[in-house]
């Protein structure tokens, strides 16, 4: 069975579903990573019992050591792909040259490169937003991507669009992620 790694840095939503739907069925989730050692999604390692990893980033002067002990650590449990779910980090080419990883980033590509995307995405003038799961490269969001899913905006207001990106986001990154692993088959 394929091994995942899945990196966050807040809620760990994304995470949980990808436990729930995906964990002990399509792959092995061997270790969680947070960069935020306050970040809700601990809860969710602890309570399904997958090995956690915390490696604050405030502590590293430089994203490279930064990137250089994830790399360090990731490769300690040797996954066949990394699944960035909220990992709210600029990574460099320490990480970027050595880790297979994808990202989750709730706009459709190229559009809305970055932060709050969401909200760019709803305020921008196409009739529909959505989601792109993409390869990590050391360019923001630059990566080729894997897959996307859109959602019309029309007729919502924010907090509707909100609340269905979000829930599409869980569904994509699942798909994404069964995608990755049977093209390496």
């Amino acid at each position: 069975m394929d091994k995942i790694a899945v990196l966050f840095s807040g809620k760990g939503t994304n995470f949980a579903h990808i436990v729930k739907t995906l964990h002990g069925k399509e792959c092995e989730v061997v270790v969680a990573l947070t960069n935020n050692p306050h970040a809700e999604g601990i809860a969710i390692a602890q309570k399904y019992d997958i090995p956690l990893e915390i490696i604050d980033s405030k502590q590293y002067d430089k994203r490279e050591s930064f990137d250089s002990e994830v790399v360090k650590t990731l490769h300690g449990y040797a996954p066949t792909l990394t699944v960035l779910a909220g990992f709210m980090r600029i990574l460099t080419p320490v990480f970027t040259e050595q880790i297979k990883a994808i990202n989750l980033h709730p706009s459709l590509l190229p559009r809305h490169k970055g932060l709050n995307a969401i909200e760019k995405s709803y305020k921008d003038d196409f009739t529909e937003g959505g989601i792109s799961i993409h390869y990590v490269s050391s360019q923001l969001d630059g990566g080729a991507v894997v897959l996307q899913q859109s959602l019309s905006k029309t007729g919502l207001s924010f907090s509707e669009y909100d609340l269905k990106i979000r829930a599409l986001e869980k569904e994509t990154l699942s798909a994404a992620i069964t995608l990755v692993l049977n093209k390496g088959k």
